[in-house]
């Protein structure tokens, strides 16, 4: 039986964090830790409202369950690790664990994409083939789309991840950044990374780019059928249904495509860390209250269940 050979010397890695001074620290710290557990709490709300609401249960909000889960699994797999670092001495990272943590981040990361674009696909099946909905997105489908979604990933992740480990680690162990993150682990490497990048540029392509043009490509379609629809009233009805899923799009396309989908070595270091931030702290964050506060269909549920708590 093979084993995969992994050369390092490193036995951990230090973190330079956001902040070097204690003030900033401590107020990263409050900040972060709200944003945490405002995450957790939200998308278990909303993982709890479309389980209990009957309306709710669609290929839709199916997807979204699995987005609000796969965000809080997200958050958990580097915020925690963030928070430590703030308020404790040794800021450092074992070998191993940073390991762990960036297969996760990385597969987490890689999920939230093809999640979104099979998000994209149910809404072009619903708005332009209505009729056929129900038949096309059916339960074994929406499973084995999730399924995918999932063990893609999964699996991509591992070949990054195993291509990134392969590499000596002789020092310095010095991570300037605030978790494991393959751009920043990849430049302590002692030996050429020009190979790895490359092969991690196209994995990012390959599964960023492709859903990104399949969120193209349904909203195009998408646009077209609404310009079809005579009524105003009838299409305010259709393109509301896309204006969650469109936003959490932006919010995490545009960071995603900036961070990965460019050259690293002409790659920011501290740009890179502030929009590590914004994927993996503020988007997960603000995604269930974007379901909440522009999807009809959800406050409403939140508003009933909310009405029966207090009966």
């Amino acid at each position: 039986m093979s084993t995969i050979k992994l050369n390092f010397t490193v036995t951990e890695f230090v973190f330079l964090g956001l902040s070097s001074e204690p003030e900033t620290q401590l107020i990263l710290f409050v900040m972060f830790l709200f944003f945490y557990l405002l995450t957790v709490a939200g998308n278990i709300i909303i993982i709890t409202i479309i389980q209990i609401e009957p309306r709710l249960q669609t290929p839709m909000y199916f997807f979204l369950t699995n987005l609000s889960f796969l965000d809080i699994c997200y958050t958990s797999t580097n915020v925690p690790q963030m928070l430590s670092n703030m308020v404790g001495r040794k800021k450092t990272i074992l070998f191993s664990s940073c390991a762990a943590q960036m297969y996760l981040s990385l597969s987490f990361g890689m999920i939230e994409c093809v999640l979104l674009g099979v998000m994209a696909y149910d809404r072009y099946v619903a708005i332009c083939h209505p009729l056929h909905y129900t038949v096309i997105m059916d339960r074994n489908t929406c499973v084995q789309l999730a399924a995918i979604s999932w063990s893609s990933s999964f699996l991509s992740s591992m070949v990054i991840n195993v291509l990134t480990l392969r590499l000596p680690y002789c020092g310095p162990n010095v991570l300037n950044h605030f978790f494991c993150d393959v751009p920043f682990v990849l430049k302590l490497a002692c030996t050429d990374t020009s190979l790895t990048e490359l092969v991690v540029f196209i994995f990012s392509i390959i599964i960023v780019f492709i859903p990104f043009l399949l969120i193209v490509v349904s909203y195009a379609r998408i646009l077209l059928s609404v310009l079809k629809i005579r009524s105003a009233s009838g299409r305010h009805k259709s393109l509301s249904t896309c204006a969650s899923h469109l936003t959490v799009v932006a919010l995490f396309y545009g960071t995603a495509i900036f961070m990965y989908m460019r050259p690293q070595s002409k790659s920011s270091r501290a740009g890179g860390k502030i929009i590590a931030v914004f994927y993996t702290v503020v988007t997960p964050m603000l995604n269930p209250l974007i379901y909440s506060l522009r999807n009809q269909d959800v406050k409403g549920a939140l508003r009933r269940a909310i009405a029966k708590q207090r009966m």
